[in-house]
């Protein structure tokens, strides 16, 4: 049975980390503001974006004037994974499902007898993932020191990533991130990139297509020769910021429930702390009474 002392010292211990998580989730409730907005600002760009390389994708097709972004390289031997995480931790399971989406789908890759490497953005993807694939890693992007994303920094990891496929390294390059939808729900999600892979845009009702047709000039391959490098930063900078936003939610969450836990621990141990100073002052009381009767 622990002593009144070390019953006070932990409790003024879990006091000490409440204040620390309830002070965490403020500041990433701060944060998701902001993360929420730039990532709910960016789905119309690219859902617009996407829908016009859809449609020069679908007119080009898959001739051997498309580009070799689009058409790739014929193979799917080697498999790139992009494997985007945070770069710290105490935000519940929004790393650790990322990873496991990404180790699912090499294993998956693995028994059908294809090669992976991996591309890891973020400290925690990499070190989750380091004792399974850590001879497959070939790259890490560390994000630490930035402190607002911005286009720059996707440009900077799709040109890392586009330059290892002009070498030749892989086939089909996929990225993996979460898909932000609220405080409690974070969506990990796998992307192809590399062949380029845009769905059209869905019939309306009478059959027709809801999209727009489009002439364009010059020709649609060298616009998708210009655009499709692009579309690569695109989507890895809309994958960064709805990374962003995942992650600030899923630690509101998590130093929510964290706040509320340490409470629950406080008055459990308050309860067990006011127990045991009664049992003391009882036998206390006790001897005294007992000595007095033997006098």
């Amino acid at each position: 049975m622990p002593s009144l002392k070390d019953l006070k010292n932990r409790i003024s211990s879990v006091k000490s980390t409440r204040k620390i998580t309830k002070a965490m989730q403020m500041v990433a409730a701060a944060k998701l503001r902001r993360a929420q907005d730039a990532a709910e600002m960016a789905r119309p760009y690219a859902e617009r974006f996407n829908a016009v390389m859809a449609s020069l994708a679908a007119s080009v097709g898959d001739s051997d004037s498309a580009p070799r972004l689009l058409r790739g390289t014929g193979e799917d031997k080697v498999h790139l994974l992009v494997v985007m995480t945070a770069e710290r931790g105490l935000c519940g399971g929004f790393n650790a499902n990322i990873a496991k989406l990404a180790r699912q789908k090499a294993a998956s890759l693995r028994e059908q007898g294809k090669e992976v490497k991996i591309l890891t953005v973020g400290k925690k993807g990499r070190d989750a993932l380091r004792r399974d694939y850590g001879d497959h890693f070939i790259g890490h992007v560390d994000l630490s020191d930035v402190k607002r994303l911005s286009y720059p920094d996707a440009q900077r990891i799709a040109q890392d990533v586009l330059d290892r496929f002009d070498a030749g390294e892989f086939d089909v390059a996929t990225i993996y991130y979460s898909v932000f939808e609220n405080v409690v729900s974070q969506i990990p999600t796998e992307k192809q990139i590399i062949p380029a892979h845009y769905e059209k845009e869905e019939s309306g009702e009478d059959g027709q297509s809801s999209g727009t047709l489009y002439d364009y000039e010059p020709s649609e391959e060298e616009i998708l020769a210009d655009l499709l490098p692009r579309g690569v930063a695109t989507q890895i900078f809309s994958a960064l910021l709805e990374n962003a936003a995942s992650e600030q939610g899923a630690r509101m969450s998590a130093m929510d429930n964290a706040t509320r836990n340490a409470g629950e621990m406080i008055d459990d141990l308050t309860i067990e702390y006011n127990r045991t100073r009664q049992a003391v002052i009882t036998n206390e009381l006790i001897e005294i009474i007992s000595g007095a009767e033997a006098l």
